[in-house]
């Protein structure tokens, strides 16, 4: 398992909060946003967290820069996004030895506004008192520090999951 590094809080919120939308900048391809992607299609994304406190923590989210979690959808559209939410959990299932599914729609309208939906497998054997919001806690736990080759893997395999989840 990858290292645990220090995550510097105030230099990330500093960032988000001065820098474009770190989600529209994937969809429109910038490199200084790319993550490792493991879902795409025309209106949804999905990529793996550049700082995992958890194996496998998968960010869900419209392609469109919508802010808010209910509001901003139509309920057709909202329960289409779910179920990729939906699938992205069954295939972290499927790749990863998992005690619990954690789904959060995280952010803010100070930093991250563009709605995203956090997937992060629980391993098993986390003591209690290092679940739930603790497990996902980086400035506490720190972040996992993986390789690119070890972040490509991990996509290359949740990716296959998910396909599968999705028929395809």
């Amino acid at each position: 398992m990858a290292e645990r590094q220090k995550f510097d809080v105030a230099s990330y919120v500093a960032s988000v909060q001065s820098r474009p939308c770190f989600i529209c900048g994937l969809v429109s391809g910038d490199p200084e946003f790319a993550h490792y992607v493991v879902y795409e299609d025309d209106v949804s994304i999905a990529f793996l967290n550049k700082f995992p406190p958890l194996p496998g923590y998968v960010l869900v989210c419209p392609k469109a820069h919508l802010e808010q979690v209910t509001g901003d959808f139509s309920r057709d559209d909202y329960l289409r996004l779910q179920a990729l939410v939906h699938d992205v959990g069954e295939a972290l299932r499927a790749t990863l030895e998992t005690e619990r599914i954690y789904i959060l729609s995280l952010g803010s309208q100070q930093a991250n506004r563009h709605v995203h939906w956090h997937v992060a497998a629980l391993p098993p054997g986390v003591p209690l008192e290092e679940q739930q919001f603790a497990a996902l806690d980086v400035e506490r736990a720190g972040f996992l520090a993986m390789t690119p080759e070890e972040m490509a893997d991990l996509a290359d395999r949740i990716a296959t999951a998910i396909a599968t989840a999705r028929g395809r």
